[in-house]
């Protein structure tokens, strides 16, 4: 079993940075994949970036390719993701998710494991 708790979330004007963090619990980190999901009212869960493992190799969704960066520190259990020159359209509950391998995905229903999500708001 693993836990999972995000924070960084928050109101920012468009232009503007945050830095989620996702922090792990229960099972060895780097035996597995990590990404990032979000959603917004009205809308289907969104794949918005994953990395491997070893943290190695990375996938983005081309929506966040760019401004966003996935990384993790496997001697903190903790994986992140910095966004950078924040849009409205950004705007979700950001959600990180523990995959059940190593292997990236970019399919939510690959991923075992789910925090309870932030809220991430970009002002115009």
């Amino acid at each position: 079993q693993v836990q999972l708790v995000e924070f960084g979330g928050g109101l920012v004007q468009a232009g503007g940075s945050l830095r989620l963090s996702c922090a792990a619990s229960g099972r060895t980190f780097s035996s597995y994949a990590m990404g990032w999901f979000r959603q917004a009212p009205g809308e289907e869960r969104q794949f918005v970036a994953t990395i491997s493992g070893s943290g190695g190799s990375t996938d983005y969704a081309d929506s966040v390719k760019g401004r966003f960066t996935i990384s993790r520190d496997n001697a903190k259990n903790t994986v992140y993701l910095q966004m950078n020159s924040l849009k409205p359209e950004d705007t979700a509950v950001y959600y990180c998710a523990a995959g059940s391998s190593w292997l990236m995905n970019r399919r939510g229903a690959w991923y075992e494991h789910w925090g309870q999500g932030t809220q991430v708001t970009i002002s115009s």
